[in-house]
């Protein structure tokens, strides 16, 4: 990132937090600061348990209860445990929290339309657009990829959606019995590893490598739910993947894919991937792909420390 780069998003922050006025303590004119009202929002209509609030707007614990107190003196939402798990505790919308709700959707109703309307059609146009550019960038650079076992529910949650997937968009189904996966022992460490995007706290994505001695390593598995796609996630795992392979010494980088799979077949082209013999007898592949990387260095000896 250069200077002018942040120059110009120091820019940017500055006039959208002027102009949609989250700089006053009573946003959209109402008795309140836009935390709260964002907590009403996010809640909706039917609740919201106070773990997935914090994740959804990235807010610490302390600050979450500090809001929720706030709301549950006015009369605006309840706190209860769940009564099956006490640490969970779930936020509802009171009817004044509703009746709330809604005037703030008004007011912001009202904000969206006299940011549009000085504008000509031609100009609207534009600036919705770059809205959602903007919106769909940011929420990419929310996403975080970690590594975790292949049995974590997240990553099983992942594995079976992407299963479903398969089955509906295979010509012949598929059936995970018949297909060459590879065991959780292929994807832990030393032997490979998993990733799995997490989206708000929640998964929306996976993507494992297989390390084997003697042999290129070999992505196996990777999966974007729909709701997640073109946020530029399938091109982060790979380059996330390349980089791991790449820093275990491996030089040559191996997938394979279904025929019915056309835009992840052009994503390996862009991506450098060269299409090659098939090395494996995977019943559900066409395609096989591989792709020249360059090993990290070994790591050498420790510079002695000058004294």
């Amino acid at each position: 990132m250069d200077r002018a780069q942040i120059d110009q998003v120091r820019r940017f922050n500055r006039t959208v937090t002027e102009r949609v006025g989250v700089l006053h303590d009573r946003y959209l004119g109402r008795d309140r600061p836009i935390g709260e009202a964002r907590l009403l929002w996010e809640i909706g209509e039917r609740g919201q348990d106070v773990r997935v609030l914090r994740e959804r707007l990235g807010l610490d614990s302390g600050y979450v209860s500090r809001l929720l107190r706030s709301l549950e003196t006015g009369g605006l939402v309840t706190v209860e445990p769940q009564p099956e798990d006490r640490r969970v505790r779930t936020v509802r919308l009171t009817e004044k929290g509703r009746t709330e709700r809604a005037l703030l959707d008004d007011r912001s109703d009202e904000l969206a339309g006299s940011l549009l309307g000085p504008l000509n059609t031609e100009q609207r146009a534009r600036l919705v657009a770059a809205m959602a550019e903007v919106d769909r960038l940011l929420t990419a650079g929310t996403v975080t990829l970690d590594v975790v076992d292949p049995d974590h529910p997240d990553a099983r949650h992942c594995l079976l959606s992407y299963f479903a997937e398969l089955q509906e968009r295979f010509d012949t189904g598929f059936d995970p019995a018949r297909s060459l996966l590879p065991d959780a022992g292929e994807l832990r460490p030393p032997r490979g590893l998993f990733l799995v995007a997490r989206l708000h706290g929640e998964a929306v994505g996976c993507a494992g490598v297989k390390l084997p001695a003697g042999a290129p390593a070999e992505i196996k598995r990777m999966w974007v739910a729909p709701r997640a796609r073109r946020l530029g996630l399938a091109r982060r795992f790979l380059t996330e993947l390349e980089a791991r392979a790449a820093g275990h010494g491996y030089d040559t980088l191996r997938l394979d894919t279904n025929k019915t799979l056309d835009a992840a077949i052009s994503l390996y082209h862009s991506f450098g991937f060269r299409e090659v013999p098939a090395f494996n007898d995977e019943p559900y592949a066409h395609h096989w792909f591989e792709k020249r990387i360059t090993p990290a260095p070994p790591a050498g000896p420790v510079p002695p420390s000058r004294q």
